[in-house]
């Protein structure tokens, strides 16, 4: 059966794939706030890590010089469609500046995936439309329909990139779902969205910054 396996995520690719429940694809999460010389916030720097299994279908067909290893330039086409197809999902990061909104520019052009102990990762930075000034930044990373599932990694998860002096961070990892919810996302068939359950925001991870 030929699925599109479209990673609400991170890539619109149609590749056979076996009939998984949602979440379909596990990213762990790197990530940083990045601020200018003049202490305003610039954007969000991420290394999103995939799990075991995408990384193998994503990797299937590609060629290489060297059997089980790519290089940047090697995987620099799939780089750029899993850049530009995170697009159309806000690149499932949203923050707030001091309460209001940030509009998010398109990612700056060094991304780039790399490919170690059979793991895919995308790194990519993603710029504020205008720099800003802030007291307390929030910044939410998720899937609302829980196609993907990400969650930070267990050490030096997310960092500050010249913040000024006296800024604070934090970070807060998403409730538990509950059996019944667990139940009724798995239910949902493979090659379906999941459109009942567009709840994704209540597993937000998030990023909390305050500045003095």
């Amino acid at each position: 059966m030929k699925t599109r396996f479209l990673i609400a995520a991170l890539l619109s690719l149609a590749f056979a794939a076996p009939a998984f429940a949602h979440p379909h694809v596990w990213v762990t999460m790197r990530s940083a706030v990045v601020y200018a010389p003049d202490g305003t916030v610039t954007g969000i720097r991420h290394a999103w890590s995939f799990d075991d299994m995408f990384s193998a279908f994503a990797t299937q067909g590609y060629e290489s010089k060297v059997k089980g290893e790519f290089t940047r330039e090697e995987l620099a086409p799939l780089a750029k469609v899993n850049v530009e197809s995170l697009k159309e999902y806000d690149y499932f990061t949203y923050a707030t500046v001091d309460g209001d909104k940030v509009r998010m520019a398109d990612p700056l052009p060094d991304y780039y995936l790399s490919f170690e102990n059979q793991v895919l990762t995308l790194h990519f930075t993603i710029p504020f439309e205008k720099p800003v000034k802030a007291k307390k930044l929030s910044v939410d990373i998720y899937d609302t329909t829980i196609f993907v599932s990400f969650e930070f990694a267990k050490k030096d998860a997310v960092a500050l990139s010249g913040a000024p002096a006296g800024c604070k961070l934090d970070t807060v990892l998403p409730r538990e779902m509950t059996y019944a919810e667990g139940k009724k996302l798995s239910e949902i068939p493979a090659d379906q969205p999941n459109v009942s359950m567009a709840f994704g925001a209540q597993f937000s991870n998030k990023i909390l910054v305050h500045c003095p």
